[in-house]
């Protein structure tokens, strides 16, 4: 599968990358490390005049502390990520949702900023041309009929990143940079809902910075995945849990669910159920309970939707006993 035909800009700013954005907003796509983008072309999934490689925008890279938290460029890379002291001490939970994305050499390449914003996947979407031809294409892609829900009108395509359930678990949020100036808003309200338009972000803007709150620091947090490769696979399943103890209680909470919906989603209700309460496996398992009644999976892997949302029963349980053990 070769690669459509397209120009490539290399800004050196992010002045640059904002003008030229502003510009072929409806022609263009954005490459960050390019581990998703790339494949998805090859597909012909996408084919843009244009493509904006943003690797050499410097400004986008590092991680610095001030005094309200902690500031990531977007594109910062997952390596990097996953070898940060200051995130594995103060953020745990993020940095062990790194570890899980794909490979080594993958992550030396992916970025955060472009982990966020990872296209949705399913089945039915993530294949050649000619293989959705033959299926007669699908509302994310060239046609109006979904394939996993048959005659809906929603697109059930799942959001498959491993790094935003966990920075959901921080109260993260998010830059985005357009020529018309700066807007932050919660990672949280960043999503959708819908497979094939699943992201708040418009045409000629970029994701610049995450920002994680220093309420937040000093939280145990874990990460549990569910793949059939012990490395590469996009998340089947994904549960991220953060959490703070005092005096044997635990004094706050959040548990976030991945690749069981169109978008990472806070399980709600699991702070009031965890908080002021002596964490136990009785416990750990209903809040196992509460995150399957968020899970909504659906036939849009290689497994069925009852084998994963019963693995977010037991990841949400595994995570919770690991992220106090933090």
């Amino acid at each position: 599968m070769s690669l459509p035909e397209f120009k490539l800009f290399l800004p050196r700013t992010l002045d640059e990358a904002i003008a030229f954005l502003a510009k072929h907003g409806g022609d263009i796509r954005v490459l960050a490390g390019g581990t998703d983008l790339v494949p998805s072309l090859r597909q012909k999934l996408f084919e843009p005049r244009y493509v904006l490689d943003l690797r050499h925008v410097a400004e986008l890279k590092g991680v610095r502390t001030t005094e309200r938290g902690t500031e990531i460029g977007a594109l910062t890379s997952l390596a990097a990520i996953e070898r940060s002291q200051w995130l594995r001490q103060q953020y745990p939970v993020l940095t062990e949702a790194a570890v899980t994305v794909a490979s080594p050499v993958l992550r030396n390449m992916g970025t955060l900023g472009g982990n966020i914003c990872l296209d949705t996947r399913c089945l039915w979407y993530n294949q050649s041309l000619s293989w959705r031809k033959a299926c007669g294409f699908c509302i994310k892609k060239d046609g109006d009929l979904c394939h996993v829900a048959p005659g809906g009108s929603k697109c059930w395509a799942t959001f498959s990143g491993d790094t935003p359930p966990s920075l959901l678990c921080l109260n993260a949020e998010i830059e985005l940079v357009s020529p018309f100036g700066r807007r932050r808003m919660p990672l949280n309200e960043f999503y959708t809902g819908i497979g094939d338009s699943y992201r708040k972000l418009q045409p000629d803007e970029l994701l610049t910075r995450i920002f994680l709150p220093a309420a937040s620091a000093g939280m145990g947090g874990a990460y549990r995945k569910l793949r059939i490769r012990g490395s590469i696979d996009y998340p089947l399943a994904g549960v991220a849990v953060a959490l703070r103890r005092k005096n044997g209680y635990v004094e706050d909470a959040r548990v976030a669910v991945t690749a069981v919906s169109p978008a990472p989603l806070l399980v709600k209700g699991a702070p009031q159920l965890l908080n002021n309460k002596v964490l136990n496996e009785s416990l750990a398992e209903a809040v196992g309970d509460l995150a399957v009644r968020t899970a909504k999976p659906l036939t849009t892997s290689a497994l069925t939707p009852e084998y994963r949302r019963e693995m977010i029963r037991v990841f949400t349980k595994r995570a919770l006993l690991a992220a106090a053990g933090n």
